[in-house]
């Protein structure tokens, strides 16, 4: 068994094993040789063995039926380890440097996943003006005390490590049981927001806290594990072979960058920034650059699209110059 190596999964339409692929392109500018695991349904494995790019994956499995989905894979995330050492990626995640020094910090832990120490109102809660009753009402407390938690955790559960098999099986067991009693929390189901899937976050955040596990910060300057794409925030070529990312060393301005109206947002960034040490910025390259925000995936759809191209053009195994 491989001591470190990446794990991907996909399913759904083909545009998702694509989009793996174009991730593990990008992989292969920085580290050549730690393997990467794909776990999918058949049709998936057959588009790739017909183009060759099946060679991308030094293991490729069947995905169940039943792991299909959000919770279905990443709360069952014991039952696709097949190195001593995984890193559980999401396949709309483009990489920007070097990942060794990433390897490094990850094998302090146990089992991690990328996150904050503290979980605002809005993870796993409503995301309009309706939160404020959530915040009157101290709902987020009332779970905690519920469960006998401390902290909540916010959990990023785009990048999630683990080498110790055992512990996995009891955080997806533990947060599938939190799920189970969704009712009994203050969380609301992404299935009543229109979402085809329910999320795995917020239990997963719950089961971190009960088991008493830290999250790998999210957020570390030059050192951050992934940061969010935004574009206006973000400096990088059309193949996002040089990528720059605007960091505000301020957690609240930071956060602004969620804002879906651009004006909106660069105008409350400056406004806020004229405050006294609250406009400190760096600009960095994360390892890697997470495509999270459904109106800021357009550069990376269209990346994947063109790298898609290059790859399979006239239905030929690539050759390493193409990578």
């Amino acid at each position: 068994m491989p001591e470190e190596g990446y794990v991907l999964h996909t399913y759904g339409p083909e545009q998702y094993v694509r989009h793996a692929v174009t991730s593990v392109v990008t992989l292969r500018r920085y580290d050549p040789d730690r393997p990467v695991a794909l776990f999918c349904p058949q049709s998936h494995h057959a588009l790739l063995a017909r183009y060759g790019l099946d060679t991308l994956f030094q293991h490729i499995e069947v995905l169940p039926e039943a792991h299909r989905s959000i919770v279905g894979f990443k709360l069952h995330l014991h039952e696709f380890m097949p190195f001593e050492r995984s890193l559980f990626l999401d396949s709309d995640i483009i990489w920007c440097r070097d990942p060794d020094p990433l390897w490094t910090q990850l094998s302090a832990f146990p089992f991690t996943g990328t996150g904050l120490e503290r979980a605002d109102f809005f993870f796993g809660g409503p995301k309009g003006v309706s939160v404020l009753l959530d915040v009157l009402l101290d709902r987020r407390r009332r779970t905690m005390r519920r469960f006998g938690l401390t902290h909540l955790p916010r959990v990023q559960a785009g990048m999630i490590y683990s080498q110790d098999r055992a512990l996995t099986q009891a955080v997806c067991e533990t947060a599938a049981d939190f799920l189970a009693r969704r009712e009994e929390t203050h969380f609301r189901s992404r299935l009543n927001e229109g979402r085809s899937e329910e999320s795995c976050e917020w239990s997963l955040a719950m089961a971190m806290s009960s088991l008493g596990l830290p999250v790998f910060p999210w957020f570390q300057g030059q050192n951050s594990p992934q940061l969010d794409f935004i574009e206006g925030l973000t400096h990088y070529d059309d193949d996002f072979e040089h990528v720059v990312c605007r960091y505000y060393c301020d957690r609240f301005i930071y956060s602004l960058r969620g804002l879906a109206h651009e004006n909106l947002r660069d105008g409350l960034i400056r406004l806020f920034s004229w405050l006294p040490g609250r406009g400190d910025y760096i600009d960095v390259t994360p390892f890697a650059l997470h495509f999270g925000w459904l109106h800021h995936k357009a550069p990376f759809y269209d990346f994947s699209a063109r790298a898609w191209a290059r790859l399979t053009q006239h239905q030929r195994t690539p050759v390493l110059s193409d990578l």
